[in-house]
């Protein structure tokens, strides 16, 4: 059983985007996103005005994001999987979303990057939130182009 990273949240967070379950290189540094083609880094950076370089320090990321009021997680805590590919999850146990009351009262607004976490925004949204599906930040997603992209995550901010 492979087990998920705890939120990325503080008591001001409004925006939480929620992926599926950590990639194979994600897992193996302890990092969300730490695949070098994934493009959430690039996508967010460029929507909150931020250069959020792969290169760049891992904990200043996450610092420049939460100070924009956006937060990170998963909808899964733990799943099997072979690879990192989401159609390859098995066995999955979604995150405890009730906490998100206690650690982020100021949450509002639940995107999810990509079709396979974008399954839980009837949930979610049945809590009370906005909720938007944006595209795959995950560079197995090649249908759209990196502006094409980019613009649909602009409406985080909305």
């Amino acid at each position: 059983m492979l087990r998920g990273f705890p939120p990325v949240i503080a008591a001001h967070t409004h925006t939480l985007i929620l992926g599926s379950f950590p990639g194979e290189a994600s897992l193996a540094a302890g990092q969300y996103y730490a695949h070098p083609r994934n493009q959430f880094w690039r996508l967010l950076g460029a929507v909150i005005g931020e250069p959020l370089l792969h290169e760049s320090p891992y904990d200043e990321r996450l610092i420049r994001v939460l100070s924009h009021g956006i937060g990170i997680w998963d909808v899964l805590d733990a799943c099997h999987r072979e690879g990192s590919l989401d159609s390859a999850i098995r066995h999955a146990q979604p995150n405890d979303f009730d906490s998100l009351r206690e650690h982020a009262p100021e949450l509002r607004k639940v995107c999810f990057n990509g079709k396979t976490s974008g399954r839980f925004a009837p949930v979610i949204a049945a809590a009370g939130y906005d909720t938007l599906v944006l595209p795959s930040s995950s560079p197995a997603n090649a249908t759209l182009s990196f502006e094409k992209k980019r613009v649909l995550w602009q409406q985080l901010l909305d």
